[in-house]
C-alpha cells in the first residue's frame, strides 16, 4: 500500500503506540481519522498536520459511537486502511480482578475491534486495495501469568485476524496482525515495569513499534512479530508448551509478589 494514498481510521490514537502510528502516517502523507474519547491528547499533532489529521470522539464499546466513526469515514471520502490499536490492560492475578475489569478488557480489546471492522468493511471493500490492521501482543500467542484476561483478549484478536483474512481472501482487503512485545506506554504501571526490569525484558519505544507497523503496511505483510527472543518463544510455545510451562512456573513467586502492589492498575494507551 502506498502510504501517501492511505485514508485511515485509527483507534487508540490518544497515546502510546496509537499516537506514534498517527504521527508516522501523517508524516508519510496519509490522511488519518483518529478515534479517541478526548481531543486534548491529539492537539499537538492536529496543529502539526492540519491537512492530514482529523478527529472523532467516540467510545468504541457503544454502537451509536461506532456509527459516528462510520459517518466520519464517509465524510472524508471513504477509507482504505483500518487500524485497531485501542486497548486496555491490568497486570494482576485473576482472583484480584473485578468483573468490571475483565468485562472492560473484553469490550475494548476484542468486541469493539470486531464490531467496528464489521461496520467499516463495506467502505474498505469499495477501495481498489485496502487493509485491516489489528494490534495484538506477544501475549496473543503465549499465555502469561498475571495477564490471563488480557491474554484471552489478544488470543481472540489473533484468531479473529486469521479467520477474517481467510474470509476476505477473494476480496481486495488484506489483514495484518501485529504482535508487539513490551512497549514503553502508559499501559505499563510501575508494577508491570518492575516485572520487566526484574526479568530484564526488552521494552520498545512506541516510535519503534510504529515504524515497524508502517513498514509492514507498506509491504502488504500479513503478520508482524516484534522482538527477539520474543519471536523465538512464540515458536517454542507452539512446539514445546510444556517446556515454557516449566520456565514460567519459576517466575510465579516474583509475578505474584509484584501483582499485589496497589499500583498495578493499567491505563488506556
Amino acid at each position: 500500500m502506498r502510504l501517501s494514498e492511505a485514508r485511515v481510521v485509527l483507534t487508540g490514537a490518544s497515546g502510546g503506540i496509537g499516537l506514534a502510528i498517527a504521527s508516522a502516517l501523517c508524516a508519510s502523507g496519509a490522511h488519518v481519522l483518529a478515534v479517541v474519547r478526548h481531543r486534548e491528547s491529539l492537539e499537538p499533532l492536529l496543529a502539526r498536520y492540519p491537512q492530514h489529521l482529523y478527529w472523532v470522539g467516540a467510545d468504541l464499546t457503544l454502537l451509536p459511537d461506532r456509527r459516528k466513526v462510520l459517518a466520519a469515514a464517509e465524510s472524508i471520502g471513504g477509507i482504505n486502511l483500518l487500524i485497531n490499536a485501542a486497548g486496555i490492560n491490568h497486570f494482576a492475578m485473576l482472583e484480584q480482578l473485578d468483573d468490571t475489569d475483565i468485562n472492560a478488557m473484553l469490550a475494548v480489546n476484542i468486541s469493539a475491534p470486531i464490531c467496528l471492522t464489521k461496520l467499516l468493511l463495506p467502505l474498505l471493500k469499495q477501495a481498489e486495495s485496502a487493509m485491516v490492521v489489528n494490534v495484538g501482543s506477544t501475549y496473543g500467542s503465549i499465555g502469561y501469568p498475571g495477564y490471563a484476561s488480557y491474554c484471552a483478549t489478544k488470543f481472540a484478536l489473533r484468531g479473529f485476524s486469521e479467520a477474517l483474512r481467510r474470509e476476505l481472501a477473494d476480496t481486495r482487503v488484506g489483514v495484518l496482525y501485529v504482535a508487539p512485545r513490551a512497549t514503553r506506554t502508559s499501559m505499563n504501571s510501575p508494577a508491570a515495569q518492575a516485572l520487566n526490569d526484574a526479568l530484564k525484558s526488552s521494552v520498545d519505544a512506541p516510535q519503534t513499534v510504529a515504524s515497524a507497523v508502517i513498514h509492514a503496511i507498506a509491504g502488504d505483510r500479513r503478520d508482524l512479530y516484534l522482538g527477539w527472543p520474543e519471536r523465538f518463544f512464540v515458536r517454542l510455545n507452539s512446539l514445546l508448551p510444556n517446556l515454557v510451562d516449566r520456565g514460567l512456573r519459576k517466575q510465579l513467586p516474583l509475578i505474584r509478589r509484584l501483582s499485589q502492589k496497589p499500583d498495578n492498575e493499567k491505563l488506556k494507551p
